[in-house]
């Protein structure tokens, strides 16, 4: 197993950043790890780089404990950090033979890492000199420099234009063939087009953990609805087939069916009976995006 969680508690202070959180990943596997701001992925990929310790928990990578032996486990892994830290004032090369150095690499690798990463018309010049979008990928090669087993890739497509975000996609896939890429985002597009699982966390506890085919073949629909007042919650109880309800607004509310039938007309004729009137209906087949919205809202 490339990476493996086992019942990670994260505490700071009285306030707990992670609780209890356990998942493995497979070599070969190109996994989203999603949820909203606060919600502790950044804590659990920096536990997993040997960053940060658990208050509790085990962790492991490739089979080496991190938390025992923190540098055996670092040089399987390549990290890209949010904040990706690169020195401003070095050349792109320097900066990368800087790099190498540090894991005795041999400088030819660079020039390797470089054309795969779409920088070599970047490579002459100062960090600091180069866009957002390129200063990401001098990070994602540093990251690969050591041509590590496991990447774990915070934000990485953060500040790439359109045609470099296609470009990035299909380096990530490429490595996910024979890596283990652990891959965060809060863009559902970059995981759908990108990832083979998604893990979801809230309040550092895990939410889903699917499959992308899987929640794409499931049964289900979200219906968004207005009346033209407020309704109480056991009316909205009565419809069937409903898998989950959200009052968003006073009058507005997010239904989720857990059936392929369209169910719009079982919503008219509930608002009908009722003696309500629809004044907005949406629907909206069941992806990621919703699936998101509904565990961590």
């Amino acid at each position: 197993m490339s990476i493996a969680v086992s019942s990670v508690t994260k505490t700071y202070g009285s306030q707990k950043a992670l609780n209890q959180l356990s998942f493995t990943i497979e070599k070969g596997s190109v996994v989203g790890f999603l949820g909203p701001n606060g919600a502790g992925k950044s804590t659990m990929m920096k536990i997993l780089t040997g960053y940060i310790f658990p208050t509790e928990g085990e962790v492991s990578v490739c089979g080496i404990d991190v938390l025992n032996n923190a540098i055996e486990a670092q040089k399987r892994i390549g990290y890209l950090p949010e904040h990706n830290p690169l020195y401003a004032d070095m050349y792109v090369k320097e900066y990368l033979q800087f790099q190498a150095a540090i894991y005795k690499i041999d400088k030819k690798e660079v020039f390797a890492v470089i054309e795969r990463v779409g920088l070599v018309p970047e490579a002459h010049k100062k960090v600091k000199q180069l866009s957002k979008g390129y200063q990401q990928r001098v990070g994602l090669a540093a990251a690969l420099l050591h041509n590590p087993d496991v990447l774990i890739l915070d934000e990485p497509t953060t500040g790439l234009d359109p045609n470099q975000l296609i470009e990035i996609r299909a380096l990530i896939k490429e490595l996910g063939k024979d890596k283990t890429v652990l891959f965060s985002t809060h863009i559902m597009q970059e995981v759908e087009a990108v990832c083979d699982r998604v893990i979801i966390i809230k309040k550092g506890e895990i939410v889903v953990d699917k499959l992308l085919s899987e929640i794409r073949s499931e049964d289900s629909q979200q219906i968004e609805v207005t009346f033209d007042y407020k309704i109480e919650e056991q009316f909205i109880k009565r419809l069937p087939h409903l898998k989950s309800y959200k009052n968003n607004y006073d009058t507005t509310w997010f239904l989720n069916f857990d059936t392929n039938e369209d169910m719009r007309a079982v919503v008219f004729d509930f608002a009908q009976e009722n003696g309500l009137k629809i004044l907005g209906l949406n629907t909206h087949n069941q992806n990621l995006e919703n699936l998101f919205r509904e565990r961590t809202n």
